[in-house]
């Protein structure tokens, strides 16, 4: 009997270990869409419900510009979350400051055809110098909005160049102030670009070049010859309400705008693609996930999981139609056809993906992108020239 006892004391407490050891392991994920939190959470639930291994718990913590002092103290405290929604330019920063786990071993371990299935610039947008450190999820490209209903009445086109969109603004003004210049790093990168320059160059900033001299000095050609307002990303929403009203008839924003355009349905809201210059290219914009240091193996294995699932085609093609951001993967197109029918506006952005260029992975540029802010708005409102204020943001920035 007494052994009987004891075997059945083993049994029960070897169910008990085997029950403790079954419980699933916690990922924790911080993320900054606040606007479709609630979708968020509904992915994590449903990436819990189809396996047991993980159990994944989202929070919303603050758009990009708050998330990152909270990252920053969650590492200071020892404590940072398993998986982190991070925008590019500050991913570069948290590589540069070494906070990021290497993820080239997860990298190579992924089949070749998701891999090539995501557009070059998406997937090169997680690496810096060949190493990666970042995965797609929320993948933005700055378009063209413009007043429809005005420019069918005007029998106008949408401009393709920045030339013609100064033309056509001229066309357009009439006591209006047609452009809406917002003082934005991210889309002055693509008027930069346009040109066939960049912001930086060799990690270094590169603000005084002749391409991003020109491109500032139209912005602030056209301020002053009443072409165009200049708005801070401060005033946003101010500068929504003025385009919807039509006093602005264009703006160049992120096509994740189109939810927010929507909501103020005063407007017959028009989207085409970002104006070229000498050449077509358009910053990418969004985020990468990251795994911030301190998380062990099999939590970075359930982070991986987790991205995995976000990054199948049903659940990319829900997310594109929820947020009205871009799918990250080509393949994913065919069925978003229902979307564009409804809208063939909307397709203005997803038809530049093959001409999207990464933001600068310089770490420094996190804060010397608020320089170039600086310097838009100075020269916009007439403080000092284009060349000046490109001088002294790229002077504070070599600091």
């Amino acid at each position: 009997m007494r052994v009987k006892r004891s075997a059945a004391l083993l049994t029960c407490t070897l169910l008990a270990f085997s029950g403790a050891s079954a419980a699933p392991l916690q990922i924790s994920f911080w993320h900054s869409m606040e606007g479709v939190k609630d979708l968020v959470a509904q992915y994590a639930r449903d990436f819990n419900a189809s396996q047991n291994q993980y159990e994944v718990s989202v929070t919303s913590v603050g758009n990009y510009r708050e998330a990152p002092a909270k990252l920053q103290a969650a590492i200071k405290a020892g404590n940072p979350p398993t998986m982190f929604q991070a925008e590019f330019t500050y991913f570069s920063k948290l590589v540069g400051d070494g906070q990021l786990v290497n993820l080239d071993k997860y990298e190579a371990a992924l089949p070749a055809t998701l891999v090539n299935d995501f557009y070059p610039a998406v997937w090169k947008a997680g690496e810096v110098n060949k190493v990666r450190y970042g995965l797609p999820w929320n993948v933005s490209t700055p378009v063209l909005f413009y007043n429809a209903g005005v420019f069918r009445g005007a029998k106008l086109n949408p401009p393709k160049t920045w030339t013609e969109l100064e033309a056509t603004a001229d066309k357009l003004g009439n006591g209006r102030r047609p452009l809406l210049v917002i003082a934005d790093a991210w889309t002055f990168e693509g008027l930069v670009a346009s040109r066939g320059g960049n912001v930086v160059l060799n990690g270094k900033p590169n603000f005084t070049s002749p391409e991003a001299v020109a491109a500032l000095d139209q912005l602030a050609r056209m301020v002053k010859g009443g072409n165009a307002q200049f708005r801070t990303l401060d005033d946003a929403i101010g500068a929504a309400f003025d385009f919807t009203r039509g006093q602005n008839l264009m703006v160049v924003a992120s096509v994740a705008n189109w939810t927010d355009f929507q909501k103020l349905p005063f407007v017959d809201l028009g989207a085409a693609p970002f104006p070229c210059e000498k050449i077509c290219a358009v910053p990418l914009g969004g985020a990468n996930i990251v795994l911030p240091k301190g998380s062990t193996t099999s939590e970075q294995a359930g982070a991986m999981a987790f991205w995995k699932f976000l990054m199948e085609p049903g659940r990319l093609n829900d997310w594109v139609k929820a947020t009205a951001y871009v799918t990250p993967r080509r393949s994913v197109q065919p069925g978003l056809a229902d979307y564009y029918a409804k809208n063939p506006y909307r397709k203005a952005a997803y038809s530049q993906l093959d001409d999207a260029v990464p933001r600068p992975t310089a770490p420094d540029y996190y804060i010397w992108q608020k320089y170039l802010e600086d310097a838009i708005q100075k020269a916009t409102t007439g403080k000092m020239s284009a060349q000046a204020a490109l001088q002294e943001a790229q002077a504070k920035a070599n600091q």
